[in-house]
């Protein structure tokens, strides 16, 4: 009996020894893969989209980040011959995180097209940013974009310099107050331009 109680004591150590000490001679191996980000460092918007939604959202953070570090990207457009200024408003920060800068102008064209030009442009880099249209006049948050409504002209071309974005031919640029950049991806407003009429 008291070898059997001795041995069970003696199994007990030995169990809690190995619990304990064990980790120092075996290695876990950890590869997680890194797959939302490109190769010359890019968050791959396909990719970040095609996650599940709970993922996604768990992931914000992480994404933001690595597309806040991804280098500037500058762009430098010419503007057309001839425009007549339609409306025109300086980009202004979201929040602390999310900061804008530069003139958005709305300029109707000899031909009939309206395009917004950004000068002296500079943003936030983030993953998956966009140039909507907007209606409300002077949006501060998600909602005043989402609610009020709002045209996307495309895919941020840069988030530094100088560039022109289409407006679609069948939008009344007359109902349009403002000049978003946003994140589609967490939908995040990064930088709105309130539109003054010439």
């Amino acid at each position: 009996m008291k070898k059997a109680a001795i041995g069970v004591v003696l199994v007990i150590v030995l169990a809690a020894g190995w619990f304990f000490v064990s980790p120092l001679f075996i290695d876990e191996a950890v590869d997680e893969s890194f797959d939302f980000v490109t190769a010359d460092g890019r968050v791959d918007l396909d990719k970040v989209m095609a996650m599940p939604e709970e993922k996604r959202m768990g992931m914000k953070d992480e994404i933001m980040a690595t597309a806040a570090a991804v280098p500037d990207q500058a762009e430098d457009e010419a503007m057309p011959d001839a425009p007549q200024v339609v409306a025109q408003g300086n980009f202004i920060d979201a929040d602390a995180v999310h900061k804008g800068s530069g003139t958005a102008t709305l300029y109707a064209l000899p031909d009939g097209r309206n395009v917004v030009r950004f000068e002296d442009f500079r943003t936030t880099n983030g993953p998956a940013l966009v140039v909507y249209l907007a209606k409300h006049p002077s949006p501060t948050s998600a909602a005043d974009v989402l609610d009020d409504g709002f045209v996307d002209l495309g895919k941020l071309k840069g988030n530094v310099g100088n560039q022109n974005y289409e407006i679609p031919a069948d939008v009344d640029v007359s109902e349009y107050g403002s000049v978003v950049i946003w994140c589609v991806l967490f939908d995040v407003l990064f930088s709105p331009a309130a539109l003054e009429r010439a």
